[in-house]
């Protein structure tokens, strides 16, 4: 390869005496890791170490060192390099697993090649003989590895080399088979990792830089210079990390199994398969299906091993996973009540059901339960938000539900609808209309009847009903609870609704539970709880804004502006008093933007030429008084916002503005969609003070780089507003934005 040829060359330039072949120059470049395996993508960095005889004069160290790398930086090479004595690199290597591990792929550039094999020799003898303790090293790198990077089958943006099943899990096979304890199936790792190689070096080059990550942005990029479409390519990708995954996870029970043996043989008495249930048994601590076990006979004994292996936090093991894959016979339609409970036993196990639903889903189990899994199976979200692909977030969200399951009624109709919830992502249309229907098929099919199918399936048409509505609506107007109760009906299914929507979003990111949106929620499910119980008569009820049992600021004394700032939500409530002027939420939504504040939510209440405006801010920490100092120059006018705001965003050329229609409504709501861009309320607030509207209120909601806002516009008589000036205002506002 270059990189080797321009290596011998700097390194015979710096060791006149490397020339000559009978020489021993006491000096050698050792490749490692990537380049030591001879897998160099073309941003890779170049990983080699200037090893030298311990015995060599410092000097003279140094000055080969110099010569060797500057010719190299010249020719345009990345290096990653070092210097090291041998036995301080084989010193190093005891003391660092990675270094350990990058050694046993050591490979001779340039130089002394004998004192190179000498060297691997010593480092494959040391990794031998302390195997048990480097083992265990190795998992917990591997453990915090993962953690980190996610596994590339199911994360939202798969990892090529630091994932699970990537190109780091082939060294890690390569260190366990080192070991002489195990060995693995050689040519199909190594297609398994020329698959890997072949993508990253087409997204090495469609990006110019050194990354791992197969970002969705640059997927088709990607797919196109590999001849491929990119739903193609993405699957693929996520196969091949679940097919290495499995392999290493198979080899590590082989030899955890083998140590365990060795232990038997050193004194301890070999124990048996400890039977647990009709079929189930327990070996080394994995589930098993027992001899006697029939699965052709009776198809239940799969749900059985599931649920106890989910259960117990144990490994289902890959023989017995295969096995039920070639002898699985068909449960009846529907299915007895007996398998149903098992299905709900392991949809509410907890933490231990992914990793077995995805053992048996891997050897083809699951399609026998859920021919529809295959439509969202290894598939990607199209929501940045999303940390898993859909089949992975669907598994995690049973596991959020399993820890809600004390308050609702029907714990069994909702792990179902968790498990189901994303089922209609696989297919056209709205994934929640599409899978309402899907979900009361596959529950009829399970064994649940009629009445319960129907309560699973609006669980799925509507899991998205309370966070859509909390976050882009005003659930301080009654009409919005209304809407909801008319929606939800029962405190039953509220409660239900509301545990599906917090496991759907703890198990979505972090950035989908936030302290904001959680308060959101749960504040919108109080409001509709006291709809549906007869606390609140939505015919009585009126939005008025402002409580009445809470005193309604005045600027008495307080000059012509008062600002407070309060923790609010996980962030700040900021609460601005000023007199009320026309144009006025549109200069403060300015201010604000120019103070560096992000908005989430805005209420404006205004009586008796008094104006209150409540801003939501993920942002903490701000200061009053300095905040204060920042609004005054806008709000008297010697700020021009339009000249610091009014700039179009660049490359959205197509904002989507409209007006919804929404029953009990009191105002009227414009919903924007457009790229965020600093400044966007006021732009909005300003088009809608223009076109003789004003906003009672605004609730912002961020994806990615678009923004998805919803504003509350009443007229002069603080009402909705008519038809005629209702699309005056969208016009105003979708112009604004162009």
């Amino acid at each position: 390869m270059d990189a080797d040829r321009l290596v011998r060359s700097a390194f015979a330039a710096a060791v006149p005496s490397a020339g000559d072949p009978r020489a021993s120059t006491g000096f050698a470049v050792v490749a490692v890791g990537g380049y030591g395996r001879s897998e160099l993508s073309p941003s890779s960095d170049i990983d080699i170490v200037l090893v030298h005889d311990p015995d060599a004069d410092g000097d003279t160290v140094a000055a080969v060192a110099e010569a060797l790398w500057y010719p190299l930086w010249d020719a345009g090479l990345k290096l990653d390099h070092a210097v090291r004595a041998s036995d301080a690199m084989r010193a190093a290597a005891r003391d660092d697993v990675k270094v350990a591990m990058g050694l046993l792929d050591a490979r001779a550039v340039a130089g002394d090649s004998g004192m190179v094999l000498a060297l691997r020799s010593e480092a494959l003898a040391d990794w031998r003989r302390d195997a048990r303790r480097r083992i265990e090293e190795v998992r917990v790198e591997r453990a915090s590895r993962i953690e980190r990077a996610g596994w590339i089958a199911h994360s939202a943006v798969p990892d090529l080399k630091e994932g699970g099943g990537g190109l780091r899990d082939g060294v890690v096979l390569r260190a366990l088979v080192a070991t002489w304890l195990v060995d693995a199936p050689h040519g199909e790792v190594e297609r398994l990792r020329v698959d890997l190689l072949q993508v990253r070096d087409a997204l090495h080059e469609v990006t110019g830089r050194a990354t791992d990550r197969l970002d969705p942005d640059v997927l088709p990029d990607v797919a196109e210079r590999l001849g491929m479409a990119p739903l193609d390519l993405d699957v693929r990708v996520r196969q091949t990390g679940r097919r290495l995954a499995h392999v290493v996870g198979r080899t590590w029970r082989r030899l955890d199994d083998t140590l365990a043996l060795s232990a038997s043989r050193a004194g301890r008495r070999p124990v048996g398969v400890l039977e647990v249930g009709p079929g189930v048994g327990i070996l080394d601590r994995e589930v098993v299906m027992t001899a006697s076990a029939d699965p052709a006979g009776d198809p239940e004994v799969a749900l059985r091993l599931a649920a106890t292996a989910a259960r117990a936090g144990l490994p289902l093991g890959a023989g017995t996973a295969a096995r039920l894959a070639q002898r699985l016979g068909d449960l009846p339609e529907p299915w007895p009540e007996r398998a149903r409970r098992a299905m709900v036993d392991l949809l509410t196990a907890g933490p231990g059901l992914p990793a077995v639903w995805d053992e048996l889903d891997f050897a083809g189990v699951v399609d026998r339960w859920l021919p529809e899994w295959s439509d969202i199976r290894l598939r990607g979200s199209s929501s940045p938000v999303h940390r898993f692909t859909v089949d992975r977030h669907s598994t995690e969200v049973c596991v959020q539900v399993a820890a809600r399951l004390r308050g609702v009624d029907r714990p069994d109709l909702l792990a179902v609808a968790a498990l189901l919830h994303d089922i209609g992502k696989g297919r056209p249309g709205d994934h929640s209309e599409v899978g309402e229907p899907m979900a009361v098929e596959i529950a009829r099919r399970w064994g649940f009847d009629a009445a319960d199918a129907e309560d699973v399936g609006e669980l799925v048409r509507w899991h998205l009903l309370l966070p859509t509505v909390a976050t882009r609506r005003d659930i301080e107007d009654p009409a919005t609870a209304a809407n909801v109760a008319e929606i939800v009906g029962t405190e039953r299914v509220l409660d239900r609704l509301a545990a599906l929507t917090a496991a759907d979003a703890v198990s979505t990111s972090p950035q989908a539970w936030t302290p904001w949106r959680q308060g959101l929620i749960e504040g919108l499910v109080t409001k509709v709880r006291a709809q549906l119980t007869g606390a609140v008569d939505p015919e009585s009820e009126s939005y008025e804004g402002w409580p009445d049992h809470v005193p309604f600021p005045d600027l008495a004394g307080g000059g012509a502006l008062s600002l407070a700032v309060e923790s609010h939500r996980g962030g700040s409530l900021v609460t601005v008093v000023v007199n009320d002027a026309p144009g006025l939420l549109a200069r403060l939504a300015g201010a604000l933007a120019l103070a560096g504040v992000d908005l989430q939510s805005l209420r404006t209440v205004t009586r008796d030429g008094t104006a209150v405006s409540l801003w939501e801010t993920p942002r903490t920490g701000l200061d009053a008084a300095a905040l204060t100092e920042r609004i005054r120059p806008a709000l008297d006018g010697t700020v021009d916002l339009d000249l610091r705001l009014d700039r179009p965003a660049k490359g959205d050329d197509n904002p989507r503005v409209r007006l919804l229609e929404r029953p009990h409504a009191t105002a009227t709501l414009v919903e924007v969609h457009a790229l965020d861009r600093r400044g966007l309320i006021y732009l909005v607030a300003r088009a809608i003070t223009a076109a003789a509207g004003s906003i009672r209120s605004a609730h912002v909601s961020t994806y990615g780089s678009e923004v998805r806002d919803v504003f509350y516009v009443v007229g002069a008589d603080g009402g909705p507003l008519d038809a005629d000036a209702a699309e005056g205002v969208r016009t105003a506002v979708e112009s604004a934005l162009c």
